[in-house]
């Protein structure tokens, strides 16, 4: 398990924990070892890729709105600051509210995050885990660490799937991370493809503004009662993630375990058919796609609202992969590696789950630190 290197390793900075990545898991984790007397910028070391505050929120589509589909829950201590995600406003675009609150909270508690800064390798060194960062202008750094908490989330990562003729077709393909405005298809025949809440706001979006919407899952829709999806509560699917993370399997999607909830906003786009969803389509063809029944469906563009996979390319020379796909974890710890921890990863994935295991990551890198 452990390969330090040979020979001496030019180190800019050392620090008792670094953080990777500033979004919800990243955040909550480096409060409470804040509160726990780690101090930012020398003990504790935020690193975040982004240009901007709010996580993978600042990079998602402007006509997006808190509590259309998705929910943000309060990072701790913020309602200490007069802040809730309930009661932001509206009528914003979520990245807007989303950036301005996270930024508030991290000038509050003094994280002092770094940003924009890449992550490209964590390495086993003698004392602990390199990490090598890469600032904007191209400045390489090398900070060694006692401890590792990887929170780089998943907006890096889309997963598009492949499907027989895929590449040949001829109109406009984007994922979910590419996808900016309704308007840009105006006029246009759409195929969505996904069954996630991305999927079912670009086509409440596209309604009225493309000339055609057909929207294609690989599972049948599941909607749940309630207005906003509780993820803890639905206890079979957040098992389901702990047992393919302990496991070491690529994890399962939450909402398919779940259901998605029926906002307003959904039920009427349930009521007009904007929401109607169909079986996967058997191949793409270059004019559109070719559903099992044999109809051909034109389109101009595909959106593939595919879902991600968690972004730890940065951890590969940790050989961490297992011959299942994913990387064991158990309690956010890595099994093959006990200095490095994965927030927000598995059962933590919902932004009330990372909340909530914020305090017990710190807790357990707390002991890592103790034991050393």
């Amino acid at each position: 398990m452990t390969d330090p290197t040979s020979g001496p390793v030019p180190v800019d900075q050392h620090a008792r924990v670094v953080v990777i990545g500033a979004g919800q898991a990243g955040l909550s984790v480096a409060y409470h070892l804040r509160r726990l007397g780690l101090e930012p910028a020398s003990d504790l070391v935020v690193l975040d890729r982004a240009p901007g505050t709010g996580g993978a929120w600042q990079f998602r589509w402007e006509a997006l709105r808190l509590g259309w589909a998705h929910r943000v829950h309060d990072l701790p201590g913020m309602p200490e600051m007069g802040l809730r995600f309930e009661d932001a406003d509206r009528g914003r675009p979520a990245r807007d509210v989303v950036g301005e609150y996270y930024r508030r909270y991290e000038e509050h508690h003094e994280l002092r995050v770094r940003r924009p800064v890449a992550v490209t390798a964590v390495t086993r060194v003698e004392g602990g885990l390199q990490v090598s960062v890469r600032s904007a202008d191209g400045h390489q750094q090398q900070i060694v660490a006692e401890a590792v908490v990887n929170a780089s989330g998943t907006w890096g990562t889309p997963f598009v799937p492949w499907y027989p003729g895929r590449d040949t077709f001829t109109g406009r393909q984007v994922d979910t991370t590419e996808y900016r405005a309704a308007s840009e298809f105006a006029g246009q025949d759409v195929v969505v493809v996904g069954g996630g809440t991305s999927a079912i706001g670009f086509l409440l979006e596209l309604d009225g503004v493309a000339r055609s919407t057909r929207w294609f899952t690989r599972r049948p829709m599941v909607w749940s009662d309630g207005s906003a999806l509780d993820v803890e509560s639905a206890v079979a699917a957040v098992a389901e993630q702990d047992r393919a993370a302990r496991a070491g399997e690529v994890l399962p999607s939450i909402v398919s375990g779940t259901g998605v909830p029926v906002s307003r906003r959904i039920q009427q786009g349930l009521d007009h058919g904007v929401l109607h969803d169909e079986p996967m389509f058997a191949a793409v063809e270059p004019g559109g796609v070719l559903t099992r029944d044999g109809e051909h469906v034109h389109a101009d563009a595909i959106i593939w609202a595919t879902g991600f996979r968690a972004d730890l390319r940065h951890l590969a020379p940790l050989h961490l992969r297992t011959e299942h796909g994913g990387v064991a974890v158990v309690d956010g710890q890595s099994v093959d590696e006990p200095r490095l921890f994965l927030a927000g990863y598995g059962p933590q994935a919902s932004t009330i789950g990372a909340n909530r295991a914020g305090r017990r990551t710190a807790r357990q890198v707390m002991a890592v630190l103790a034991s050393d």
